[in-house]
C-alpha cells in the first residue's frame, strides 16, 4: 500500500461512505485507510492515520466539516483536504477554502472527476468544481484592488472581527470566541462593510486576505 494514495473518508451517510469506499478502492493507485461518520471522529482519525488525502463532507453531526478542517490543519498544516459536499453556498465555499481545504467538489460530480480531484489534491494542486471555481473568480473580481477607508477607520475590535470572518468563522463562532452576543457581531460586520464599501462578508474576507489583515495560517 506504500505506493498508493492513502485516502480517508468522512461522511455521515453510510450509503455515501460505502459508495466512495468502493469507487476509491477500485483504483489501482488508491486505498481507503479509514472512515468516519461525524466531524469529531473525522478529526481524531485523520490525525491518527495521517492519510495522504482527507475527503470530507461539510454538514456532519457533532462537528461541522468547516470546524474539522480548521482543527486538522491547525494540528497538521501539511494535511491535504478535499471537500465533497452538496453545499454550494458562497459562505460554505469560502469558509472551507480559507480554513485550508485544497479542493472543493460537489456531490453531483462524476466519479472520474472525483478520482481526478483526489489525485490533484494528493499532488498538492488545488481542485475546484467548475461551478465553485467560477464563484471564486466572480467574487475576486468584485473586490476592488484599492479600497479607500472612510474618515472613520476600523476599530481594533472591528479588525479582530474581520480577521475571524476571513478565517471562515460564523457569527455564532465569532461571538463565542470574543465573548459577545451574536447581535453585537452582526453590528460589527455591518459597520465593517459600510466603512470598506463592500457588499457582503465574503468580499470582506477577501479584502482582509488581500490587505494582509489576516492570513490562512492565522491561529
Amino acid at each position: 500500500m506504500s505506493d498508493k494514495i492513502r485516502v480517508f473518508l468522512a461522511d455521515d451517510h453510510a450509503v455515501v461512505r460505502k459508495g466512495l469506499e468502493t469507487l476509491i478502492g477500485a483504483q489501482p493507485d488508491m486505498a481507503v485507510v479509514g472512515i468516519a461518520a461525524d466531524g469529531e471522529e473525522a478529526v481524531q482519525k485523520a490525525l491518527q492515520l495521517n492519510p495522504d488525502v482527507i475527503l470530507l463532507d461539510i454538514q456532519m453531526p457533532r462537528k461541522s466539516g468547516l470546524e474539522a478542517i480548521a482543527e486538522i490543519k491547525a494540528a497538521n498544516p501539511a494535511a491535504r483536504i478535499l471537500v465533497l459536499t452538496s453545499y454550494s453556498e458562497d459562505a460554505t465555499i469560502f469558509g472551507a477554502i480559507k480554513s485550508g481545504a485544497l479542493g472543493y467538489l460537489l456531490k453531483d460530480s462524476s466519479p472520474s472527476d472525483l478520482i481526478h480531484a483526489i489525485r490533484s489534491v494528493h499532488a498538492g494542486r488545488a481542485s475546484l468544481d467548475p461551478e465553485i471555481a467560477m464563484k471564486v473568480i466572480q467574487e475576486l473580481n468584485k473586490v476592488p484592488a484599492n479600497i479607500p477607508l472612510t474618515d472613520d477607520p476600523l476599530t481594533s475590535r472591528e479588525v479582530e472581527v474581520l480577521r475571524l470572518v476571513a478565517r471562515g468563522k460564523t457569527n455564532n463562532s465569532i461571538a463565542d470566541e470574543l465573548f459577545v452576543s451574536e447581535r453585537t457581531v452582526r453590528t460589527h460586520i455591518s459597520n465593517i462593510l459600510g466603512k470598506l464599501h463592500l457588499a457582503n462578508r465574503t468580499q470582506a474576507a477577501l479584502y482582509a486576505l488581500r490587505k494582509g489583515l489576516a492570513t490562512l495560517e492565522d491561529e
